[in-house]
């Protein structure tokens, strides 16, 4: 009469059977059919293991199941062994931490609801990710691309090949003359201000301060950090000395030396030899000649790291692109501003006290020095003339260094190659776009070199030369009032904060 569904049928004859034989029926249920060794679902995880990571996130196996942990291993902490305790809540699985901390799994890879939000969620907050026409999901570690195979079997083999897959050039081109337009606002505008606005005024303080901590946070939270992660790529296998990136920054930062000591040196015995006068008073006259040598230095670190921003903004997926487009706009007109107010100040007038007694701190970057014994000027005044204490100096106390010859066109060149080397690195990567593969060994040790190298000079430049000279080193600010001092402070403090921020995504 009624026709019984196997499952039915069965759970039926264990009931009269266990009835008949004064058996619980609840003790006895009948064992559910095998399909094979499937990965276990999230939801009965109770412990993950064989812990490792993929650029900067970390991922657990349970079975054959890669599990992504949503949580941060800075370059000190180890990485856990194993990760315990793991239990539900609703449809989210939580695990407890070796130090105690709980933190949330996310199946990489799977069909969970959760998958698809959650962990979609920390993929894009963690550089993007999308699915390659594969069937893979790949995420972007600093612009490098990592990606997981959709199979369990192979969660854990890294994927370096390359992934084909179809990008917007179009959008790509058009966005290279936004980057072009927002870079140059950026470094010409202080030029174009100072046409008309004293470099010494309090403006020009607060963007000079703003500079100094954009390119110090550049060296340390964006090159050091992306070069490290670099050379952490699993396709590059383990390295066998760990500080490979810090050893290159320290080569930068000695380059840098080199090259500024050894350029200062022979602009003042070239102007010791043509005016038959000791050096130190060489020196005093050379300052703007040495203003150029440093300009020079601060420029080429950012320009190498710029080349390599261009090219990695454009090989990024799209589903990451414009996101990371909009942090290289500010990145570019942050970094341009730092670059264009230092350019500004090149072969202005420094006060005549400088020319007797200030030569020997030097001029980086068109600081002002001022006497010992003398007042800072507030905003808007001039400092008084000090009389020549002899005649060896009384030609050149009351008239202002001499400038380059033709300094203008010498700043404008210096901006143009700041406004064009991002669009021409963007305009390489379009052009092997279908070729680029960012997980190559060659590639990725090329890239996180010049990363590496770029952050060497500029924390030279930037700690040495515009921060140590300007506050600590005879510069504006050591003399400087209650009131620009607390500027410059905010400034600087800003500059590496917002600076800092724009490294969570680049």
């Amino acid at each position: 009469m009624f026709r019984f569904q196997p499952n039915i049928r069965e759970s039926v004859l264990y009931g009269l059977l266990a009835a008949s034989c004064g058996v619980n029926a609840q003790a006895i249920t009948p064992t559910p059919t095998q399909t094979g060794s499937a990965a276990p679902s999230q939801s009965s995880v109770t412990a993950v293991s064989e812990c490792h990571m993929h650029g900067s996130a970390l991922y657990c196996m349970a079975g054959t199941a890669e599990y992504h942990v949503d949580t941060t291993i800075t370059a000190t902490q180890d990485v856990p062994p194993a990760i315990t305790g793991c239990h539900s809540h609703e449809t989210e699985t939580y695990c407890i931490m070796p130090n105690g901390d709980e933190v949330e799994i996310h199946a990489e890879g799977g069909d969970e609801g959760t998958d698809e939000g959650a962990d979609g969620a920390t993929d894009e907050a963690a550089g993007g990710g999308e699915e390659s026409p594969s069937g893979d999901h790949c995420h972007f570690h600093a612009g490098v691309e990592h990606c997981v195979s959709s199979d369990a079997s192979e969660a854990s083999e890294p994927r370096c090949e390359r992934v084909q897959r179809d990008y917007n050039v179009r959008l790509r081109v058009g966005l290279l003359f936004v980057i072009l337009v927002t870079s140059s606002i950026g470094v010409f505008g202080p030029i174009l201000v100072a046409s008309w606005v004293s470099p010494r005024h309090a403006a020009f303080t607060i963007l000079r301060q703003f500079g100094t901590g954009v390119i110090i946070s550049t060296a340390f939270v964006h090159l050091l950090t992306h070069a490290q992660l670099m050379f952490q790529n699993e396709c590059l296998g383990e390295l066998a000395y760990e500080s490979t990136a810090a050893a290159i920054l320290m080569a930068g930062i000695f380059l840098s030396f080199l090259v500024e000591y050894a350029g200062n040196r022979l602009i003042q015995w070239h102007e010791a030899k043509a005016r038959s006068v000791s050096v130190e008073t060489a020196a005093q006259v050379a300052a703007p000649k040495t203003d150029m040598v440093n300009i020079t230095v601060l420029e080429a670190g950012i320009i190498f790291h710029s080349l390599l921003i261009g090219l990695t903004l454009v090989v990024a997926g799209d589903s990451f692109f414009l996101t990371l487009f909009a942090v290289i706009v500010f990145h570019q007109m942050f970094e341009g501003i730092a670059l264009g107010t230092r350019i500004a100040a090149l072969g202005r007038p420094c006060p005549p006290s400088t020319s007797a007694h200030g030569g020997h701190h030097g001029h980086a970057h068109g600081h002002e020095h001022y006497h010992p014994q003398e007042p800072t000027p507030a905003v808007g005044e001039t400092q008084p003339k000090v009389p020549p204490t002899d005649d060896t100096h009384s030609s050149s106390s009351n008239d202002a260094v001499p400038s380059i010859p033709g300094l203008m066109r010498k700043k404008i060149l210096l901006a143009a190659a700041f406004a064009l080397v991002t669009p021409l690195g963007m305009a390489i990567g379009i052009g092997v776009l279908h070729q680029f593969n960012g997980n190559d060994p060659s590639t990725v040790i090329a890239i996180g070199t010049l990363d590496a190298f770029s952050a060497g000079i500029l924390v030279w430049v930037g700690v040495v030369e515009m921060w140590a000279h300007d506050w600590m080193l005879g510069g504006e600010m050591t003399r400087a009032s209650p009131l620009r001092t607390g500027l410059g402070l905010t400034a600087l403090v800003a500059g590496m904060a917002l600076m800092s921020l724009l490294g969570k995504w680049a």
